[in-house]
């Protein structure tokens, strides 16, 4: 298939210049090459301008609630294993109401691609400050300033029990598709954090702003295999501030949930026969 047969042909609601446009070209462009039927991909989204994405696929999607994207992918994810299952959503949905989710979601290893889009800023209620805003930066709600520390997505997803972490740029897309491509056949958990930049909002974190600052991973033989050293290149920037890493800083093998769990060993839940009165009714007096 190619990139073209995924887009529905919706208009995105995106500002010119959005780096978002280079997000949706790069997984269209994974899908394409990785070849999967349209209607064995869910794309699930949350709020934001971010989500707004699920609407550009031709594929199955849902455009969920604030925060509450994983959970729904989870659910997709348990109940119907044979579909690629992609989360997209942005900085304030993932890594704000949506921490906790987050976390659990990387530790359960639930086999699922989440791409976030992380503009340091929330864009579609124009301009407040965000999990992952530099310290220092005025916002509309912070307007001396933030003051307290960003989230760094890496180091937690990589803590929590991730097992392919990755950050990728959309003024970048190439690079950016390979990482996307990578994490869909990954069996497990994959983050791609994804700086995108909010021309309209955020006037700090830009695209001359990152480029002056980011680096691919592979061009330093980094060792995706190594915990230590992904921490180390996760943390990088925090120490710094003069360097950004891009690429795969963490990649690991564990059991996926959907393996271990033994409702789901049986066999896909979608597809069985629903129980009987009876069966429902031998349940309910248990707890009666």
């Amino acid at each position: 298939m190619t990139d073209a047969q995924y887009r529905s042909g919706e208009k995105p609601v995106w500002c010119p210049g959005c780096g978002d446009y280079g997000v949706s070209a790069a997984i269209m462009k994974a899908l394409g090459e990785l070849n999967i039927p349209k209607n064995d991909i869910m794309v699930v989204t949350g709020i934001g301008c971010s989500s707004a994405i699920s609407g550009q696929f031709s594929t199955y999607g849902i455009h969920g609630i604030h925060g509450r994207l994983l959970p729904i992918a989870t659910g997709v994810k348990l109940a119907n294993p044979k579909l690629t299952v992609i989360g997209a959503g942005g900085d304030g949905d993932g890594y704000g109401i949506g921490a906790a989710h987050f976390i659990h979601a990387a530790r359960r290893n639930i086999d699922l691609t989440y791409i976030v889009m992380d503009n340091e800023i929330y864009g579609l209620t124009t301009g407040q400050a965000s999990p992952t805003s530099l310290i220092g930066m005025k916002t509309k709600s912070t307007p001396f300033g933030v003051t307290e520390n960003p989230i760094n997505p890496l180091s937690l997803a990589i803590s929590a029990g991730a097992t392919y972490v990755a950050r990728g740029f959309s003024g970048d897309p190439n690079h950016l598709s390979m990482l996307i491509k990578n994490g869909i056949t990954h069996k497990g958990f994959a983050l791609i954090d994804i700086m995108s930049p909010c021309v309209t909002f955020n006037h700090d974190n830009t695209y001359d702003w990152l480029r002056k600052r980011i680096y691919k991973l592979e061009d330093q033989q980094h060792d995706p295999s190594d915990m230590a050293k992904a921490f180390e290149k996760a943390t990088e920037f925090d120490r710094d501030g003069s360097k950004m890493p891009l690429g795969l800083f963490y990649k690991t093998s564990k059991p996926l949930y959907e393996e271990l769990d033994p409702v789901i060993m049986e066999g896909p839940v979608v597809g069985r026969s629903p129980p009987t009165t009876a069966e429902v009714e031998a349940v309910l007096k248990e707890y009666m």
